[in-house]
């Protein structure tokens, strides 16, 4: 793999990383009623679960992507 290839993955990774952190902060200040507080706390328990999928599934799902991507 070049090394192009390598940092915009790596940029990638990191990107969603840090949306799902974002999520997951949205979604606590909405549980609290400071975003959407006619949606409270139901929008906020949404966009927490939504976070942590993406941070914890969305690099496993990546990287199969990309093993694959580079097998063929």
């Amino acid at each position: 793999m070049n090394e192009d290839k390598a940092k915009a993955r790596f940029m990638m990774l990191n990107v969603v990383r840090f949306s799902g952190i974002l999520f997951v902060f949205a979604g606590l200040a909405n549980a609290n009623g400071k975003l959407v507080p006619e949606a409270a706390p139901y929008l906020g328990i949404m966009l927490c679960l939504m976070g942590l999928i993406d941070f914890f599934g969305a690099p496993i799902l990546l990287k199969k992507a990309w093993k694959k991507q580079d097998g063929q």
